[in-house]
């Protein structure tokens, strides 16, 4: 099950991800559920603004936010289970891991329990948040001219807040510049070990790749993979030392992956970047057999003294350029359709980006208002699951386009509501989630390319709020329809004019016009209240003779011939 299945019905989404967690008082699950519905429907809204203005919603959801057991890993625990459950399921599964920087601007008074980020210079404070997302890998070929599939978002399997602390003054007054002291604290880098820990190992019939960046491209990590069964795509930053059989000097990683030749080519798309407009580019691929990695120097223990560690590397460049990939893989790589599919797993590696930017700008993760560091991890915990679903939009988009607009994920309601705001139909997912990005402002050209998340999610707002008008309209007392029909009365007139005034008691409206006075009245108009018309216009000095009196569409009526003057 993907994460987003089910968001468009924000409550029944966060009842499956939330509903069973465990706080000590049935309140605090509803309250939970209330929250992260309120975030899925409104991502961004402030605490205020999902109350809608109850001062005792607000209230509630700041109580539940600062509990001593509200933790991120209690509040996840419901959602990382439903995740692991999946991953049991035989397949191969990516775990893509990176840690970001969460800021909050310096307030009135600091916030207690956060840390330095960045610089330092700036004064802001804000923690590391390292996590770990779970995606499925399609065990299909993927189409020639693909950079990666569209992957199917199952959710996060660990989330770590870490906060820096200063410079202990014991370390700074050490004579020797307090390396040793140093080396004893725990490192940032041991984030990324912890993390697999937290998994587990696969089970017999299921692959699980670890994809990461550079920041992983650590020895203890690489270790860790390992020793619990995981396969691992993680880009090289260390040029590290390989083990050799002879006594000459050991060769280096990337002398090696380099001598390499081409064993393919790769097209990618690149990004638009400051000073550089997006383009396509051809890359080379090349691979090498299994290499062992030296163990680094650590604190009583000399380089090499560790357990080295097998690897293969498939390197991805481009000629005269410089972009150039260096992935180390935990298997052994013999052919190129197998380099070229680890350089689509590491491709994949920006699904965490994107996660990382529905955060922090989708959701405004930095823009709370809370004051107090358990408060915001708490929060950050809950907005992180929303802003992963976000995502997961997207991908789903594009993963069976040509499907029945059915099984696009969004309920018989949201699509009578989105089929009635498009003049063209709507039978596939793909016309489906253009009619969804239309709402949020996608123009559909030919130059635009395949919506974001961020037009999705935007029109994905709209719709709700579609969808909820049309649910109140239903419940409103109904106000009848059909136009009320009008009782004519024709009336044949002696030595009357035209444009005379006329009587207009019980009458919308009255005209002469060739000799006839026409009346209508109003559809309240019952029998007797016509019977009483006609009376008062045989009573009358109006100059009349005998005739029939047309009470339509449901009486008529014969003029008294006694009326007759």
């Amino acid at each position: 099950m993907r994460i987003s299945q089910q968001f468009c019905d924000a409550q029944q989404w966060a009842s499956t991800h939330f509903g069973t967690v465990q706080l000590g008082d049935v309140r605090r699950q509803r309250r939970v559920c209330t929250l992260v519905a309120g975030w899925a429907r409104q991502p961004g809204a402030s605490i205020p603004q999902l109350g809608a203005g109850s001062a005792y919603a607000s209230k509630a959801a700041y109580q539940l936010l600062g509990g001593a057991a509200v933790t991120p890993d209690i509040l996840q625990e419901p959602h990382r289970q439903l995740v692991q459950q999946q991953l049991q399921q035989a397949g191969t599964y990516l775990l893509v891991e990176d840690t970001t920087q969460l800021r909050w601007a310096p307030a009135t008074a600091r916030r207690a329990g956060l840390g330095p980020v960045g610089a330092g210079a700036s004064g802001e404070q804000g923690v590391l948040l390292h996590s770990l997302v779970a995606a499925s890998w399609p065990a299909s070929d993927l189409p020639a001219g693909a950079v990666r599939p569209p992957l199917p978002l199952l959710g996060l399997l660990d989330q770590q807040f870490y906060v820096r602390q200063a410079r202990p003054a014991a370390e700074k007054a050490h004579p020797h510049g307090g390396s040793r002291p140093r080396q004893g604290r725990v490192r940032e880098s041991a984030l990324w070990a912890r993390s697999l820990r937290a998994v587990g190992s696969p089970p017999a019939a299921g692959r699980w790749v670890v994809v990461a960046d550079r920041g992983a491209d650590i020895y203890e990590h690489l270790r860790q993979c390992r020793q619990q069964g995981l396969g691992f795509v993680v880009r090289a930053a260390q040029d590290r030392g390989l083990v050799a059989p002879s006594e000459a000097p050991p060769p280096t990683l990337f002398a090696v992956a380099r001598a390499q030749p081409s064993a393919g080519q790769l097209e990618l798309a690149l990004r638009a970047r400051p000073g550089q407009a997006a383009r396509q580019v051809r890359l080379q691929v090349s691979y090498s057999a299994v290499l062992a990695l030296r163990a680094p120097q650590r604190p009583g223990a000399s380089t090499g003294k560790g357990e080295p560690v097998a690897a293969s590397v498939v390197r991805v460049w481009e000629p005269g350029g410089k972009l150039e990939w260096l992935l180390l893989c935990d298997d052994v790589i013999s052919s190129f359709p197998q380099a070229q599919e680890r350089a689509r797993q590491y491709a994949s590696r920006w699904l965490i980006e994107d996660f990382h930017k529905a955060l922090k700008t989708g959701l405004g993760a930095e823009r709370l208002q809370l004051h107090t560091a358990p408060r915001l991890f708490a929060a950050v915990a809950l907005l992180s699951v929303v802003a992963l679903a976000l995502v997961d939009l997207r991908e789903h988009s594009r993963q069976q386009p040509d499907a029945p607009a059915e099984s696009s994920g969004l309920s018989a309601s949201y699509l009578r509501v989105l089929r009635s705001q498009r003049t063209r139909p709507i039978r596939t997912v793909r016309e489906v989630f253009y009619a969804l990005a239309g709402l949020g402002g996608h123009l559909g050209r030919t130059g635009d390319g395949p919506p974001g998340w961020q037009t999705l999610w935007l029109g994905l707002v709209s719709l709700r709020y579609l969808a909820e008008g049309v649910r109140l309209a239903a419940l409103l007392p109904r106000k009848s329809t059909k136009k009320a029909p009008a009782y004519r009365l024709a009336l044949s007139l002696r030595d009357l004019g035209k444009d005379k005034p006329v009587w207009s008691g019980l009458c919308v409206s009255g005209r002469v016009d060739a000799g006839y006075l026409a009346l209508s009245l109003p559809s309240t108009g019952s029998a007797s209240l016509c019977r009483m018309a006609a009376t008062t216009l045989s009573g009358s000095t109006l100059p009349i003779r005998p005739c029939t009196l047309f009470i339509k569409p449901e009486i008529t009526l014969s003029w008294p011939a006694s009326s007759a003057s």
